[in-house]
């Protein structure tokens, strides 16, 4: 597990752009627990990493 110091923490605006949807798509992910965050005053950080896995296609197993 690494250690907050080497986390790299973005905004729901940055989500948002990396990923190619609304502000509000990303608060929906938040709340839903769909995408892991942490709240800083009234605003959300989001995990870079957590993002990166978000993106990652699923794996269907056709076997």
């Amino acid at each position: 597990m690494p250690d907050v110091q080497d986390v790299r923490f973005l905004t729901v605006a940055e989500v948002a752009e990396i990923m190619r949807v609304s502000k509000m798509t990303v608060y929906r992910l938040v709340h839903a627990g769909e995408l892991p965050a942490i709240r800083f005053g009234r605003s959300y950080r989001v995990p870079e990493s957590a993002v990166a896995d978000a993106m990652r296609p699923p794996v269907a197993d056709v076997g």
